[in-house]
């Protein structure tokens, strides 16, 4: 086991934003999925083995500050690129799961200079030409999130037996913002798929093969969209990549990051 991170707050205008921090290496940002952040999980720790690792609370999920003004992911990528420039971080590998890589896809279309690396895993945010994403708001969260894995025993692996229980409050508040967020229209931005088209940075696309939340298809139209990008398919993960497969997860991008 590595290091108990350190846990932080940041200041952005009259926003508090809860991180923790922990690990040595490149600067890495990973932002969490739409069920907020219950922590600093397995993964964290992993990656930190290979990164100086931030994982902050989105604005508006778990402990940072909720901006009532926030009708859609954009803001949030806003305030992110704020709290970036809080940190005076600079060559930031930002990581982006579901939700969390629609922010910061968003992001990286702002033309932030701060952004060595773009990781973009399980990301909502474009319409898919094919199918469509999964409304978690019109089921139970404990469901919604079990569906995020490609099996029971590796949801249980990552929250525990109880974790209807444990995560109700964490996951009620989550599906909340992301509602204020992603309503309409439900989980995409027309905006972004041509904006995709004007980053230039270096951009790695990860997509479940069990992916049972945001199709496939979305991953390749992200590949295709950010010029230079490859995709890689993990296979036996769902649409929690980083969570099912950690070391996979931080091998992608590690030596993403080093070529």
């Amino acid at each position: 086991m590595g290091t108990e991170p350190a846990e932080l707050r940041a200041e952005i205008g009259d926003l508090g934003l809860r991180y923790f921090r922990s690990g040595s290496g490149p600067t890495a940002i990973k932002l969490h999925h739409s069920t907020g952040n219950p922590g600093w999980m397995p993964v964290d720790e992993v990656l930190a083995e290979e990164f100086d690792l931030i994982v902050p609370d989105l604005p508006g999920y778990n402990q940072s500050d909720r901006p009532a003004w926030a009708r859609s992911v954009r803001d949030i990528a806003v305030l992110t690129g704020h709290f970036i420039e809080a940190l005076e971080l600079e060559d930031v590998v930002l990581i982006g799961c579901g939700l969390g890589g629609w922010v910061a896809a968003e992001l990286a279309s702002m033309n932030n200079h701060a952004i060595s690396h773009l990781i973009v895993s399980g990301a909502p945010g474009l319409k898919p030409n094919e199918g469509l994403i999964e409304d978690q708001i019109m089921m139970d969260w404990d469901e919604y999130v079990q569906l995020s894995f490609s099996s029971n025993e590796h949801y249980e692996q990552t929250y525990g037996p109880d974790a209807a229980d444990v995560y109700k409050e964490l996951w009620d508040y989550s599906r909340e913002m992301t509602a204020r967020l992603t309503w309409k229209p439900w989980m995409y931005n027309r905006s972004l798929e041509p904006l995709l088209s004007l980053v230039d940075t270096s951009a790695l696309v990860v997509w479940g093969s069990d992916d049972r939340i945001v199709p496939q298809i979305c991953g390749e139209q992200y590949k295709n969209a950010l010029t230079g990008s490859k995709l890689e398919i993990v296979e036996g993960a769902g649409h929690c990549v980083e969570h099912e497969q950690p070391e996979i997860f931080r091998d992608l991008i590690s030596s993403f990051v080093k070529n």
